[in-house]
């Protein structure tokens, strides 16, 4: 029988290969170098919850057995912490994936979806993958602009993503802001407030979106335990409408979380001090790189967040290309950030003692090579 090319093989729909895939920091290896400090991925430097490695141990005997696929026990313990209704909860593998569910559930061929011109990468790929059309808003000073965001609202929309703080810069908008981007959407406009990072900011102009997604018809918050320190247990949650609730349930996989998770995120969640003292660790530190970076002559995008993004001189000898060969080759792994439109900068998760000083001695050495 004979084929056209198009018939020899599976083909991908229009559109997926199109599709930039998402490309993780690098991993914690270099070579020659006999201790590395992985601070690329925005992950906890005091490591996840004793409680929760504790929990995580007693669930190992025990993987012959499916997970609650509602992991009605860690949305109990989410809506405990946070005083929600665990109905209003949908848990996940990571937050990615409720994202990713958000899209395929409200988005489809010419409908549009907005972020901003910095903003978390996958949201492109995920609105891609639902075949909608992406609407990249320019930022102001590495903010989001919310003028602008509204200016590029049209009859197309459907979800509107906005990253509060926002990764890779670490900006954040005050409420106010968000409260009047919502104000200006059409009601069936769905906004996305994605608070990876919420955890971690301590302005008094701030909210995670909490109250906003409990009131309103069109708007979901999203949340992960990655940032607190269990980001290799992949927990993500969603927090809105029952309407939406019941919609994205009907689409997810029917155990994805796993039990493992399920029983770390319990004991994690509620280990209160371990929270606390991250976010104090983080306080401390953040605060000191800046003004170490500040003071070395580089520019640091001022940051709410568990990490900063540095940028380098103009130069060829002193880029962030160079620094970041530089910085490897001693063991400390950095995050290149050209994908998100900084080809000149680096993002430096907040790391131990030891990893910070160890990062501003290297580039103190390198800025005066």
């Amino acid at each position: 029988m004979n084929q056209t090319p198009d018939q020899a093989r599976p083909t991908p729909r229009a559109g997926i290969m199109d599709i930039e895939a998402y490309v993780p920091g690098k991993s914690s290896a270099a070579a020659g170098v006999a201790k590395v400090y992985k601070l690329s991925s925005n992950e906890n430097p005091l490591g996840p919850s004793p409680k929760a490695i504790e929990a995580a141990r007693e669930v190992a005997g025990k993987l012959d057995i499916y997970p609650d696929g509602s992991a009605k026990r860690l949305r109990e313990a989410i809506a405990e912490v946070h005083g929600l209704n665990a109905q209003n909860i949908i848990c996940s593998n990571g937050s990615d994936e409720i994202l990713g569910l958000l899209a395929q559930t409200y988005l489809a061929p010419g409908d549009e979806a907005m972020f901003t011109e910095h903003a978390f990468m996958v949201y492109k790929i995920y609105i891609q993958s639902a075949g909608a059309t992406p609407v990249v808003v320019k930022e102001t000073d590495e903010r989001a602009d919310i003028d602008a965001m509204l200016a590029a609202v049209t009859p197309r929309t459907k979800i509107v993503f906005l990253a509060n703080p926002n990764n890779p810069t670490g900006t954040y908008v005050p409420f106010q802001e968000v409260r009047r981007l919502h104000a200006g959407l059409p009601g069936n406009v769905l906004l996305v407030l994605d608070a990876a990072y919420a955890e971690y900011v301590r302005r008094n102009d701030y909210e995670a979106g909490i109250e906003l997604a409990g009131s309103a018809e069109n708007v979901v918050m999203t949340r992960t335990f990655s940032k607190i320190g269990l980001g290799g247990a992949r927990i993500g949650w969603m927090y809105g409408p029952l309407h939406i609730v019941d919609a994205i349930n009907r689409v997810r996989g029917p155990f994805n979380v796993n039990a493992t998770a399920i029983e770390a995120g319990i004991a994690a969640i509620r280990d209160r001090a371990h929270v606390e003292r991250s976010v104090a660790h983080n306080e401390t530190w953040l605060t000191w790189l800046s003004g170490e970076m500040t003071g070395l002559g580089l520019r640091v995008t001022p940051s709410v967040g568990n990490f900063l993004l540095i940028h380098f001189p103009d130069d060829q000898k002193h880029s962030a290309a160079a620094a970041d060969d530089y910085l490897s080759a001693r063991g400390y792994i950095l995050r290149r950030v050209s994908g998100y439109g900084f080809p000149n900068a680096l993002r430096m998760t907040v790391g131990t003692e030891e990893a910070n000083r160890g990062v501003v001695a290297a580039l103190t050495t390198f800025l005066k090579s």
